[in-house]
């Protein structure tokens, strides 16, 4: 099926080929965090936990939403949940659209079994809200994998330029506001690459949705894959000029956390170390999502992925003591550590 072949297209390009921004990056370089040499706290006395909507993690980090669909995908989220369980953090699933087409890819989703005490999140794109999605579909999408709260991922750049794309974004903001109403679930709107500005962070506020994950620019550029996908060399230019289209993760980051209230705030795209993620929580984020760095190791084993995310954690809590910061909400509180360049 259509459906299915492009997911494996989506893994097999991540893999194979560069698909990294190349111009515009994530926006964290620009600062620098202000080194303490006298700390005054004991590194075994920082605390890197954090409460997300009930539910206590061990670290504001979080696997964010991949694949799934295909027997790769299951591979690649078993993998992933595996880990967060171990470590105790949240995780985010791939697009479940496919599961209403295709009712047989379910299980590449269905993780509880290996992973039952993570904070789970179900996913489609927000579109599809115009193309024949209601309550019931949506309750579906998040009780089928029993999940704790849902993502509406908005990628309109993606389906601008994909050849099966579903381009109807019109009057979307009330569909989502309906649904988050009406479902028991939260709902997080989260971007896939290119950010959410200052205006569109205005306009979400004024929604009932629990959160938002900014997935700003500088990480994995979509419409470079799809330039990859393309059919025709049309196609495949105009997704190459789009390759660094979005709003760096640092300014939409800062744009949003100055124009939202009471929601949470996500930030991903381009996260590459602890460094990045102790910046992001400075600029307002309340968890960090990290998905590109973790695929490659998702293939092999949980084992990896658990390796791969235990050097995020340990290089954010080497950077909290060396500002001298022993709690997730204290380092919330030291915009002055960070300093632009």
């Amino acid at each position: 099926m259509e459906i299915q072949k492009r997911k494996k297209d989506h893994i097999d390009i991540c893999v194979n080929k560069d698909v990294q921004f190349d111009k515009l990056s994530s926006g964290f370089d620009s600062f620098y965090l202000e080194h303490n040499s006298l700390p005054e706290i004991n590194f075994e006395d920082i605390d890197l936990s954090i409460n997300l909507l009930g539910k206590k993690l061990s670290a504001p980090i979080f696997v964010s939403s991949m694949t799934g669909g295909l027997e790769q995908g299951k591979k690649i989220n078993t993998n992933l949940a595996k880990a967060c369980q171990k470590l105790n953090l949240a995780m985010g699933l791939g697009s479940q659209r496919i599961i209403i087409e295709m009712p047989e890819s379910l299980e590449s989703f269905q993780i509880r079994d290996v992973a039952p005490d993570i904070f789970l999140f179900a996913n489609v794109g927000a579109v599809q809200l115009n193309y024949g999605y209601g309550e019931k579909e949506i309750n579906y999408i998040i009780e089928s994998v029993q999940a704790n709260a849902l993502f509406f991922h908005l990628n309109p750049l993606q389906e601008a330029i994909q050849p099966e794309g579903d381009k109807n974004f019109s009057n979307l903001v009330s569909k989502i506001d309906d649904i988050a109403k009406k479902i028991k679930y939260p709902v997080f709107l989260k971007e896939t690459g290119c950010g959410i500005s200052k205006k569109t962070a205005q306009i979400l506020n004024n929604t009932s949705i629990s959160g938002i994950d900014i997935a700003g620019g500088g990480g994995t550029s979509w419409a470079l894959i799809e330039s990859y996908r393309a059919k025709y060399p049309l196609q495949s230019k105009i997704g190459e000029t789009f390759r660094n289209w979005g709003i760096p993760t640092a300014k939409s980051l800062i744009e949003v956390k100055e124009n939202t209230n009471n929601k949470v705030i996500f930030a991903s795209g381009g996260i590459k170390s602890g460094i990045d993620i102790c910046k992001a929580i400075i600029l307002g984020a309340d968890a960090v999502g990290i998905a590109y760095p973790l695929l490659e190791a998702s293939l092999e084993s949980s084992e990896a992925v658990e390796e791969k995310l235990k050097q995020y954690i340990e290089e954010l809590k080497i950077s909290m003591f060396c500002l001298g910061v022993k709690s997730i909400e204290e380092l919330k509180n030291k915009r002055d550590c960070l300093i632009k360049l």
